[in-house]
């Protein structure tokens, strides 16, 4: 196993101390309930044949900062250090970027005691490796995969 394996990708620690290389707790199984019975239908009326309107749909208002807007920013903040950072670095400064577009709910904790903005920073650095703008590099670095 070489040096970078030994290290989790979403949280940068070690293995051994991650939260997310360890095993979900198994939750205590339920009965399975029967399927409710088929409720008998009412005989057919004038006002079953009208035409039923749909409801507008609402937009979706956020608590949080989703990982795909800071994707942008984070790319941007690489480039101009010359392609990479300490991931510490990067979370601070893109605290000092963001601070005006940041939401309330960004500054709440995730279940695991993390910020959930730094969370979504760190969700979507695994986005731009996926899709090849970034690299897995050294533990605790954050890298593009093309230099300026």
């Amino acid at each position: 196993m070489s040096a970078s394996e030994d290290y989790c990708e979403l949280c940068d620690l070690p293995r051994s101390q991650c939260i997310h290389g360890m095993p979900a707790p198994v939750a205590p199984v339920e009965p399975v309930k029967a399927p409710p019975k088929p409720r008998k239908r009412a005989a057919a009326s004038s006002a079953s044949t009208k035409t039923t309107t749909t409801t507008a749909t609402r937009a979706v208002s956020r608590r949080w900062t989703p990982p795909e807007v800071l994707s942008p920013a984070i790319v941007e903040l690489l480039r101009e250090a010359g392609g990479e950072l300490d991931g510490e670095d990067v979370l601070e400064q893109l605290g000092e970027v963001l601070a005006d577009r940041l939401r309330p709910g960004d500054e709440e904790l995730t279940p695991g005691g993390e910020l959930r903005w730094h969370y979504a920073a760190r969700r979507a650095r695994q986005a731009l490796i996926a899709e090849g703008v970034m690299v897995s590099g050294a533990p605790g670095m954050w890298t593009l995969a093309e230099r300026p």
